[in-house]
């Protein structure tokens, strides 16, 4: 398996790197932001572990820049920041997962497995579907490039729908992950369907019978 690893402590990056390498990974280095964007685009890696802060481009934009390019490998994210917005905005931009510094070897190397046993699917910052956008980390929808007043349940309700577009996802699973399956009664899911429908048009959520909805597809 190949790493790439990209942080500026060089003494860390030797560490991690004879470490790895006595794990049976092989390892490229990249001591700032814009050489490790340039290995992650060029070169196909099995995961890369990305540092926040770094010289000329940081680990955010890295992240985001990859996902434009639709690189989709698996992002292990590091920082010395360990705040809940540090850890959800890594993970908004595309990574895979944060750990904080300082952190037990053990951990970075189980952490690294468990990416690498992921298959390397698209998942996009910002969900598209046809002419509908939806940002999670900014919390907007766009529809034809017109924004749209969602309510914090119609957004979560829609974001799973784009986040597993084409598929039919049923109510019980809806209402389980949108939810958190506190015991609301299964009607609410399609309570919450028509208040997408009126926003956004009947089309933008198909109903199959006596399956659940879909978006796209």
């Amino acid at each position: 398996m190949r790493v790439l690893v990209v942080d500026d402590e060089r003494t860390l990056v030797r560490a991690i790197e004879r470490g790895l390498a006595a794990e049976g990974f092989a390892v490229d280095v990249a001591l700032d932001g814009e050489t490790g964007l340039e290995l992650a685009t060029d070169r196909d890696y099995d995961a890369i572990v990305l540092d926040v802060m770094l010289p000329r481009r940081n680990g955010y934009d890295v992240v985001t820049a990859l996902r434009e390019r639709g690189v989709w490998t698996p992002v292990l994210m590091l920082s010395a920041k360990d705040g809940e917005h540090d850890v959800a905005d890594g993970l908004d931009v595309g990574a895979d997962d944060y750990l904080t510094k300082p952190f037990a070897f053990v951990v970075l190397v189980a952490r690294l497995r468990a990416l690498v046993r992921r298959p390397a699917e698209p998942r996009p910052a910002v969900l598209e579907v046809g002419d509908l956008l939806l940002d999670p980390a900014a919390r907007t929808v766009t529809l034809a490039g017109a924004p749209v007043d969602l309510t914090v349940r119609e957004l979560a309700l829609l974001e799973y729908l784009m986040r597993h577009a084409g598929r039919v996802v049923g109510k019980v699973e809806l209402r389980d992950h949108v939810w958190d399956g506190t015991g609301e009664d299964l009607n609410v899911v399609e309570v919450y369907v028509g208040y997408l429908r009126r926003k956004l048009g009947r089309s933008a959520v198909t109903t199959v019978r006596g399956a659940g909805y879909r978006v796209g597809g």
